[in-house]
Protein backbone atom coordinates (compact mmCIF):
# COMPACT_ATOMS: atom_id res chain seq x y z
CA UNK A 1 0.00 0.00 0.00
CA UNK A 2 1.37 3.42 -0.96
CA UNK A 3 1.21 6.09 1.69
CA UNK A 4 -0.13 9.48 0.68
CA UNK A 5 -1.25 12.70 2.35
CA UNK A 6 -4.85 11.44 2.72
CA UNK A 7 -3.87 7.89 3.56
CA UNK A 8 -4.90 6.89 7.08
CA UNK A 9 -2.00 4.46 7.28
CA UNK A 10 0.40 7.41 7.16
CA UNK A 11 -1.04 8.60 10.48
CA UNK A 12 -1.19 5.54 12.72
CA UNK A 13 0.31 5.39 16.19
CA UNK A 14 0.05 2.85 18.98
CA UNK A 15 0.84 3.53 22.63
CA UNK A 16 1.14 0.68 25.12
CA UNK A 17 -0.43 1.75 28.41
CA UNK A 18 0.14 -1.55 30.19
CA UNK A 19 -1.10 -5.13 30.17
CA UNK A 20 -3.78 -5.46 27.47
CA UNK A 21 -4.40 -1.71 27.26
CA UNK A 22 -3.16 0.14 24.20
CA UNK A 23 -4.19 3.40 22.57
CA UNK A 24 -4.41 3.19 18.78
CA UNK A 25 -4.77 6.48 16.92
CA UNK A 26 -5.83 6.29 13.27
CA UNK A 27 -6.21 9.61 11.50
CA UNK A 28 -7.30 11.31 14.71
CA UNK A 29 -9.64 8.48 15.74
CA UNK A 30 -8.75 7.05 19.15
CA UNK A 31 -9.35 3.36 19.88
CA UNK A 32 -8.55 1.82 23.27
CA UNK A 33 -8.08 -1.90 23.86
CA UNK A 34 -9.14 -3.70 27.08
CA UNK A 35 -8.97 -0.88 29.67
CA UNK A 36 -7.11 -1.84 32.85
CA UNK A 37 -6.06 1.20 34.89
CA UNK A 38 -5.97 -0.05 38.49
CA UNK A 39 -2.96 0.25 40.75
CA UNK A 40 -1.25 -3.02 41.81
CA UNK A 41 -3.55 -5.25 43.85
CA UNK A 42 -5.06 -8.72 44.10
CA UNK A 43 -8.43 -9.79 42.72
CA UNK A 44 -10.50 -12.73 43.91
CA UNK A 45 -13.01 -13.95 41.36
CA UNK A 46 -12.82 -17.72 41.31
CA UNK A 47 -9.13 -17.55 40.43
CA UNK A 48 -6.90 -15.13 42.32
CA UNK A 49 -5.14 -12.69 39.99
CA UNK A 50 -2.36 -10.40 41.20
CA UNK A 51 -1.50 -7.16 39.43
CA UNK A 52 2.14 -6.19 39.89
CA UNK A 53 2.50 -2.86 38.07
CA UNK A 54 0.24 0.05 37.23
CA UNK A 55 -0.45 1.72 33.86
CA UNK A 56 1.91 4.14 32.18
CA UNK A 57 -1.01 6.54 31.64
CA UNK A 58 -4.15 7.02 33.70
CA UNK A 59 -7.63 7.55 32.28
CA UNK A 60 -7.39 11.31 32.85
CA UNK A 61 -4.25 11.45 30.69
CA UNK A 62 -5.91 9.99 27.60
CA UNK A 63 -7.40 11.91 24.69
CA UNK A 64 -11.15 11.47 24.08
CA UNK A 65 -11.74 7.80 23.22
CA UNK A 66 -13.99 7.15 20.22
CA UNK A 67 -14.32 3.42 20.83
CA UNK A 68 -13.18 0.81 23.33
CA UNK A 69 -12.36 -2.59 21.85
CA UNK A 70 -13.14 -4.83 24.83
CA UNK A 71 -12.24 -8.45 24.11
CA UNK A 72 -14.18 -9.61 27.19
CA UNK A 73 -15.49 -8.20 30.42
CA UNK A 74 -15.29 -11.18 32.78
CA UNK A 75 -11.59 -11.13 33.77
CA UNK A 76 -10.01 -8.42 35.91
CA UNK A 77 -6.80 -8.36 33.88
CA UNK A 78 -8.81 -7.20 30.85
CA UNK A 79 -11.39 -4.99 32.54
CA UNK A 80 -10.56 -3.90 36.08
CA UNK A 81 -12.38 -1.56 38.44
CA UNK A 82 -10.97 1.67 36.99
CA UNK A 83 -11.41 0.35 33.45
CA UNK A 84 -15.07 -0.41 34.09
CA UNK A 85 -15.56 3.08 35.55
CA UNK A 86 -14.00 4.52 32.38
CA UNK A 87 -16.39 2.85 29.91
CA UNK A 88 -19.16 5.49 30.09
CA UNK A 89 -16.63 8.11 28.96
CA UNK A 90 -15.97 6.35 25.64
CA UNK A 91 -17.92 7.11 22.49
CA UNK A 92 -18.63 3.41 21.89
CA UNK A 93 -17.79 0.12 23.58
CA UNK A 94 -17.59 -2.97 21.36
CA UNK A 95 -17.42 -6.39 23.03
CA UNK A 96 -18.92 -9.89 23.05
CA UNK A 97 -22.68 -10.40 22.90
CA UNK A 98 -22.82 -11.80 26.43
CA UNK A 99 -20.51 -9.04 27.68
CA UNK A 100 -22.81 -6.38 26.25
CA UNK A 101 -25.74 -8.00 28.05
CA UNK A 102 -23.84 -7.79 31.34
CA UNK A 103 -22.71 -4.20 30.72
CA UNK A 104 -26.14 -3.04 29.58
CA UNK A 105 -26.49 0.15 27.55
CA UNK A 106 -22.76 0.83 27.86
CA UNK A 107 -21.78 -1.65 25.13
CA UNK A 108 -22.58 -3.08 21.71
CA UNK A 109 -22.25 -6.84 21.38
CA UNK A 110 -20.70 -8.49 18.33
CA UNK A 111 -20.61 -12.09 17.20
CA UNK A 112 -17.46 -13.32 15.41
CA UNK A 113 -17.33 -11.95 11.84
CA UNK A 114 -19.96 -9.29 12.58
CA UNK A 115 -18.86 -5.78 11.51
CA UNK A 116 -19.66 -2.17 12.34
CA UNK A 117 -18.57 1.05 10.66
CA UNK A 118 -16.81 3.94 12.35
CA UNK A 119 -15.56 7.23 10.91
CA UNK A 120 -12.47 9.27 11.57
CA UNK A 121 -12.79 13.00 12.28
CA UNK A 122 -12.01 13.56 8.58
CA UNK A 123 -14.93 11.36 7.53
CA UNK A 124 -12.79 8.39 6.48
CA UNK A 125 -14.48 5.00 6.89
CA UNK A 126 -13.11 2.19 9.00
CA UNK A 127 -14.72 -1.21 9.40
CA UNK A 128 -14.33 -3.02 12.72
CA UNK A 129 -14.99 -6.76 12.57
CA UNK A 130 -15.19 -9.10 15.54
CA UNK A 131 -12.71 -11.97 15.23
CA UNK A 132 -13.00 -15.40 16.84
CA UNK A 133 -10.87 -16.08 19.90
CA UNK A 134 -10.29 -19.10 22.13
CA UNK A 135 -9.06 -18.23 25.60
CA UNK A 136 -7.18 -21.47 26.30
CA UNK A 137 -7.02 -25.07 25.08
CA UNK A 138 -9.90 -26.83 23.35
CA UNK A 139 -12.65 -27.52 25.86
CA UNK A 140 -11.75 -24.59 28.11
CA UNK A 141 -14.40 -22.29 26.61
CA UNK A 142 -17.11 -22.95 29.25
CA UNK A 143 -14.63 -21.98 31.96
CA UNK A 144 -13.01 -18.96 30.27
CA UNK A 145 -16.21 -17.55 28.76
CA UNK A 146 -16.69 -15.79 25.43
CA UNK A 147 -13.87 -13.67 24.00
CA UNK A 148 -13.45 -11.84 20.69
CA UNK A 149 -10.63 -10.13 18.88
CA UNK A 150 -10.98 -7.27 16.42
CA UNK A 151 -9.96 -6.47 12.85
CA UNK A 152 -9.84 -2.78 11.90
CA UNK A 153 -9.95 -2.37 8.12
CA UNK A 154 -9.31 0.75 6.07
CA UNK A 155 -12.22 1.57 3.74
CA UNK A 156 -13.77 -1.89 3.70
CA UNK A 157 -13.09 -5.46 4.80
CA UNK A 158 -10.73 -6.00 1.87
CA UNK A 159 -8.52 -3.03 2.73
CA UNK A 160 -5.28 -3.14 4.72
CA UNK A 161 -6.12 -4.09 8.29
CA UNK A 162 -5.00 -4.10 11.91
CA UNK A 163 -5.66 -7.24 13.94
CA UNK A 164 -6.06 -7.10 17.73
CA UNK A 165 -6.16 -10.68 18.96
CA UNK A 166 -7.71 -10.28 22.40
CA UNK A 167 -7.03 -13.11 24.82
CA UNK A 168 -6.60 -16.14 22.59
CA UNK A 169 -4.23 -18.95 21.77
CA UNK A 170 -3.31 -19.91 18.23
CA UNK A 171 -6.16 -21.95 16.74
CA UNK A 172 -8.10 -22.29 13.50
CA UNK A 173 -10.09 -19.12 14.16
CA UNK A 174 -6.92 -16.99 14.12
CA UNK A 175 -5.75 -18.74 10.96
CA UNK A 176 -9.10 -17.85 9.35
CA UNK A 177 -8.54 -14.18 10.21
CA UNK A 178 -5.27 -14.38 8.26
CA UNK A 179 -7.07 -15.89 5.28
CA UNK A 180 -9.89 -13.33 5.24
CA UNK A 181 -8.05 -10.08 5.87
CA UNK A 182 -5.01 -8.22 4.58
CA UNK A 183 -3.45 -7.73 8.00
CA UNK A 184 -0.48 -5.33 8.10
CA UNK A 185 -0.24 -4.87 11.89
CA UNK A 186 -1.01 -7.74 14.29
CA UNK A 187 -1.34 -6.82 17.98
CA UNK A 188 -1.08 -10.14 19.83
CA UNK A 189 -1.99 -10.74 23.46
CA UNK A 190 0.92 -12.91 24.55
CA UNK A 191 2.60 -13.65 27.89
CA UNK A 192 1.63 -17.35 27.99
CA UNK A 193 -0.75 -16.69 30.88
CA UNK A 194 -1.18 -19.67 33.21
CA UNK A 195 -3.69 -18.74 35.92
CA UNK A 196 -5.03 -22.29 36.38
CA UNK A 197 -2.11 -24.66 35.91
CA UNK A 198 0.27 -25.92 33.24
CA UNK A 199 -1.73 -24.92 30.15
CA UNK A 200 -1.55 -21.40 28.74
CA UNK A 201 -4.63 -19.28 27.98
CA UNK A 202 -2.95 -16.52 25.97
CA UNK A 203 -0.39 -16.84 23.21
CA UNK A 204 3.02 -18.25 24.03
CA UNK A 205 6.08 -17.86 21.80
CA UNK A 206 5.08 -20.78 19.58
CA UNK A 207 1.61 -19.30 19.06
CA UNK A 208 3.05 -15.88 18.22
CA UNK A 209 5.46 -17.45 15.72
CA UNK A 210 2.56 -19.32 14.08
CA UNK A 211 0.68 -16.03 13.86
CA UNK A 212 3.69 -14.26 12.33
CA UNK A 213 3.86 -16.95 9.65
CA UNK A 214 0.13 -16.67 8.91
CA UNK A 215 0.10 -12.85 8.86
CA UNK A 216 3.03 -12.78 6.48
CA UNK A 217 2.73 -9.07 5.59
CA UNK A 218 2.22 -7.88 9.15
CA UNK A 219 4.41 -6.20 11.69
CA UNK A 220 3.91 -8.09 14.95
CA UNK A 221 3.36 -6.27 18.24
CA UNK A 222 3.14 -8.24 21.49
CA UNK A 223 1.24 -6.84 24.48
CA UNK A 224 -0.45 -8.23 27.63
CA UNK A 225 2.80 -9.92 28.68
CA UNK A 226 3.77 -7.90 31.77
CA UNK A 227 2.34 -6.47 34.94
CA UNK A 228 0.52 -9.57 36.19
CA UNK A 229 1.69 -12.53 38.25
CA UNK A 230 0.15 -15.17 35.96
CA UNK A 231 2.22 -14.27 32.89
CA UNK A 232 5.06 -16.73 32.29
CA UNK A 233 6.77 -15.30 29.17
CA UNK A 234 8.09 -11.76 28.90
CA UNK A 235 8.29 -9.59 25.82
CA UNK A 236 12.07 -10.00 25.96
CA UNK A 237 11.77 -13.80 25.88
CA UNK A 238 9.43 -13.56 22.90
CA UNK A 239 11.89 -11.28 21.12
CA UNK A 240 14.63 -13.85 21.77
CA UNK A 241 12.49 -16.57 20.19
CA UNK A 242 11.87 -14.44 17.09
CA UNK A 243 15.60 -13.72 16.86
CA UNK A 244 16.46 -17.42 17.16
CA UNK A 245 14.30 -18.12 14.11
CA UNK A 246 15.78 -15.25 12.11
CA UNK A 247 12.59 -13.17 12.12
CA UNK A 248 13.55 -10.50 14.67
CA UNK A 249 12.66 -7.81 12.13
CA UNK A 250 9.01 -8.92 12.20
CA UNK A 251 8.55 -7.99 15.88
CA UNK A 252 8.22 -4.38 17.03
CA UNK A 253 8.76 -3.96 20.77
CA UNK A 254 6.66 -1.20 22.36
CA UNK A 255 7.85 0.87 25.28
CA UNK A 256 5.12 1.64 27.82
CA UNK A 257 3.78 5.16 27.51
CA UNK A 258 5.69 5.97 24.32
CA UNK A 259 3.72 6.48 21.06
CA UNK A 260 5.10 4.39 18.19
CA UNK A 261 4.33 5.16 14.56
CA UNK A 262 3.41 2.44 12.06
CA UNK A 263 2.86 2.35 8.31
CA UNK A 264 0.13 -0.13 7.46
Amino acid sequence: MTNGPDDLSANLTATLIGGPTALINIGGLNLLTDPAFDTPQAYDGGVRLVKLTGPALGPDQLPPIDAVLLSHDQHFDNLDHAGRAFLPKAGRVLTTKVGAERLGNLAEGLEPWQSVDIQTPQGKRLVITAAPARHGPHGFEPISGDVIGFVISFGDEKGPSIYVSGDTVWFEGVAEVARRFDVRLAVLFTGSAKPRGAFHVTMDANDAIEAAAAFEKATIVAIHNEGWEHFTETQEQLAHAFKALGIADRLKVLEKGKPTEFAV
